[in-house]
């Protein structure tokens, strides 16, 4: 949640382990969740004094939020390596001031307070540290990085420099999944036990290669592309994935041969086990006979929360009951009380800006993205997903992988902690020691596609 750096554990939850939810009780206290939110979440009515400088680079998903629509903000500066992509940046941005490349535009734009990073996965962590060195606050696309070795890198550039670093994640901010962290610091799940995501999106070769050339998402791993799921559970309880066992599935496609991971598989399913002892299964694929999807469940002791399945069943409710039925072997079991729930629409509430409180891309979410970045700079605090938090979306995946490649091995995934909360934005003594960071050997091309890492 925005503004929230910690999560309440289902230890803390007010209501006792186990004991049924009247729906009496669950829509009193569905009735206060707005006025929850405006104590929480956002200074969103605030007047607007300071103005966030950005620089956008990635004329593609970089071009889909609404940096120019809030009022703490001014998009300063677009870049991409292609000219009509920067042209559609100035375009959308209304910008005139736009570069040809990130490098460029870090090293002569000396105005911007902050650059988005909306460029290739295998270069987020090159060009994130790039901007956090010249000492640009910095927002990333997903994945945070590719390797447990960058997690780490990009944890320890965040550190030392004092600068803010955030994941535009959007699962965080779908809808649904506002609603289940409500529902859970509400304490109305009781202990969630399990939880199921699954990130399906079939078609997606359609994107492997251009002019019949490879880009870089040919062959990607599936499960390097974790956080559209990861985000369903970690964002909602806190709770941090230790260990996986998954399974990947391929057909020795022609279309996957030659890809520069390695990749053999489309599908990739995992099964992992929390820090708290709970279950989750999150399955990402791009091929088979499937609906496309990002939704979740989350099963609890007192109320389970299950997205609609775009199969005509709209969000659903499930209650412990007090009643029984028998089941058709004639054993006796307790009744649930299962409701139909309309997910609310909260980027239409006071959690927005008013010029931002309309539907956006995935699920409503990056409009709260635009929101959550630029809000914590100006307020000088942690955004909710901050570089643990990415890290611990992005790490277990690139775990899972492994695992796959391992013909599902059980294996541990590393912890990298937790942030601290800010008391202060960064000082320019902070500033002033970006000298003391140890620069990043340099490299002619990312070791796991090409002639990459240096491209905006």
């Amino acid at each position: 949640m925005a503004g929230n750096s910690g999560h309440t554990t289902a230890s803390k939850l007010p209501n006792g382990h186990g004991r049924r939810l009247s729906r009496r009780t669950f829509l009193g206290g569905s009735a206060s969740l707005a006025s929850f939110f405006l104590t929480r979440a956002v200074h969103a009515v605030e007047s607007p004094e300071r103005k966030i400088r950005i620089g956008i680079a990635g004329g593609r998903f970089g071009s889909t939020f609404q940096w120019h629509e809030h009022p703490q903000c001014i998009v300063a500066a677009v870049t991409d390596l292609r000219p009509e992509r920067r042209a559609h940046l100035q375009k959308v941005y209304r910008c005139d001031r736009a570069y040809e490349s990130l490098e460029i535009m870090l090293k002569e734009a000396k105005d911007l307070d902050a650059v988005g990073i909306f460029t290739e996965a295998p270069n987020h962590v090159p060009h994130c540290l790039a901007a956090l060195r010249s000492g640009k606050h910095v927002i990333c696309a997903v994945p945070a990085a590719m390797t447990l070795e960058e997690c780490a890198e990009l944890i320890n550039c965040v550190e030392r420099t004092g600068l803010t670093y955030m994941m535009a994640e959007t699962s965080y901010w779908q809808q649904h999944t506002i609603s289940a962290r409500r529902f859970y610091e509400e304490g109305k799940f009781g202990e969630i036990y399990a939880a199921y995501s699954m990130y399906r999106h079939p078609g997606l070769e359609s994107l492997w290669f251009e002019n019949g050339r490879p880009t870089w998402r040919h062959g990607f791993p599936p499960m390097h592309y974790p956080t559209h799921c990861t985000a369903h559970l970690i964002g909602v309880t806190g709770e941090r994935l230790a260990a996986v066992s998954c399974t990947g599935w391929g057909d020795d496609s022609p279309l996957l041969r030659g890809n520069p991971y390695g990749n053999p598989f489309w599908n990739e399913t995992a099964e992992f086990t929390t820090d708290r002892g709970h279950s989750f299964r999150v399955e990402v694929w791009w091929l088979g006979a499937h609906l496309g999807c990002e939704r979740a469940e989350w099963y609890g002791t007192k109320m389970s929360f299950l997205c609609d399945n775009r199969l005509g069943t709209q969000a659903t409710l499930i209650f412990a009951g007090d009643q029984q039925e028998t089941d058709s072997g004639g054993f006796v079991r307790s009744a649930a009380i299962v409701e139909a729930y309309s997910v609310p629409k909260w980027w239409a509430t006071d959690m927005l800006p008013e010029p931002l409180r309309h539907d956006s891309g995935h699920e409503g979410s990056h409009t709260f993205i635009t929101h959550e970045f630029v809000d914590s700079l100006i307020h000088e605090r942690l955004p909710a997903v901050d570089v643990y938090e990415a890290v611990a979306y992005t790490a277990p995946g690139i775990v899972a992988h492994q695992s796959a490649l391992r013909g599902g091995e059980r294996i541990s995934i590393p912890d990298f902690g937790r942030a601290k909360a800010r008391t202060s934005t960064c000082t320019e003594e902070s500033i002033d020691r970006r000298g003391q960071i140890p620069q990043r050997p340099w490299r002619p091309h990312h070791p796991v596609f090409p002639r990459l890492w240096r491209r905006p």
